[in-house]
């Protein structure tokens, strides 16, 4: 597996620690900044959540407030020709998905580290990911991971 220069690096974030730490990562790993695509997959509101039947949560006011999040972290990292997107629906599908549409080489996608119950509860989208992806993928373990 050939690890220099990927033209497509898909990286997934959640906004944690974990996932903001693998973006230098991907850029390290492609051509340049602008080969890098950050996703962001929101999961679908529920119908009788309070901000969604009083109409002050939105798909669109959800959109918006994590569009502005990256870009303040975008400045942070020094990262103005990073591309940008986000999506609607469960995580490791909508990665997958969006992998497969741009054509990307490689999903670079921190792990959380969870075992046992949570992971049972919580599922794993860094497996979903490996089992789907039509092309290489790079779990980053966690830093305070044993």
């Amino acid at each position: 597996m050939a690890w220099l220069p990927r033209q497509k690096v898909i990286v997934p974030i959640d906004f944690s620690d974990t996932s903001m730490d693998a973006i230098p990562v991907a850029v390290e790993l492609a051509s340049s900044t602008a080969d890098v695509h950050v996703l962001h997959v929101l999961v679908p509101l529920e119908g009788l959540s309070p901000g969604v039947v009083w109409g002050e949560v939105t798909d669109q006011s959800r959109e918006t407030a994590v569009r502005d999040s990256f870009a303040k972290q975008a400045a942070k990292l020094n990262l103005p020709e990073t591309r940008f997107d986000v999506r609607f629906g469960d995580p490791g599908t909508e990665i997958t998905n969006y992998a497969k549409q741009v054509g990307a080489d490689l999903i670079v996608i921190p792990s959380h580290g969870y075992g046992g119950l949570q992971r049972f509860v919580l599922g794993s989208v860094a497996e979903r990911v490996i089992r789907h992806a039509e092309c290489e993928v790079l779990v980053l373990r966690r830093s305070d991971a044993e």
